[in-house]
């Protein structure tokens, strides 16, 4: 797809297999005897990551999904987060692997990682594809991580920029001409 919105490609598809292998077997192997292990997406970025790592488990496993918004139509987050669909299972005394695209100020992961606490979970970790550590603005930082990348609005492999952008098979940055 030739955009001019679609800047430099920071992660291409091939990484993001490998990387995806790797998490999938590092995962496997921290919740093997504790399965079944509950992977809570988190809408609609983290669909296309949570797919793959899934697939990539040989240990009992099954998908619930959250949807939260704090970006809006804009491209950094307002702080201010709403659940927009909560889970349908309980996850009391479950081990609860969070998969979430990208973690960028914390601000709602924070948010999601203590609502989900408050739900007596037998264990609550975090799996993210990408994060910006230059941008964290709370202590958090997820046990499981795709890639580091710079402080730069991403799209592709799920990540979009006001619904588009999402099909793309590699992560990269949007043109701050898009950003308008």
């Amino acid at each position: 797809m030739r955009d001019p919105a679609i800047g430099e490609i920071l992660v291409q598809a091939d990484e993001l297999n490998h990387r995806i292998d790797q998490l999938g077997t590092e995962i496997a192997r921290d919740y093997a005897g504790r399965e079944p292990v509950l992977l809570v997406g988190v809408l609609k970025g983290a669909l296309f990551f949570l797919s793959d790592l899934m697939r990539r488990l040989d240990v009992p496993c099954e998908v619930d999904f959250m949807a939260v918004a704090s970006y809006g139509s804009a491209t950094q987050s307002s702080g201010v987060v709403r659940i927009l669909k909560d889970l349908d299972a309980v996850i009391e005394d479950r081990h609860v692997l969070v998969v979430e695209d990208i973690v960028d100020s914390g601000l709602t992961l924070q948010y999601l990682v203590r609502n989900l606490r408050a739900r007596g979970p037998a264990s609550l970790e975090v799996c993210a594809l990408l994060t910006k550590p230059a941008r964290r603005q709370v202590e958090l930082e997820p046990r499981y991580v795709g890639f580091e990348i710079p402080d730069r609005f991403v799209i592709g492999y799920g990540l979009d920029h006001q619904e588009r952008y999402r099909n793309l098979p590699y992560v990269a940055v949007l043109q701050s001409s898009a950003r308008t």
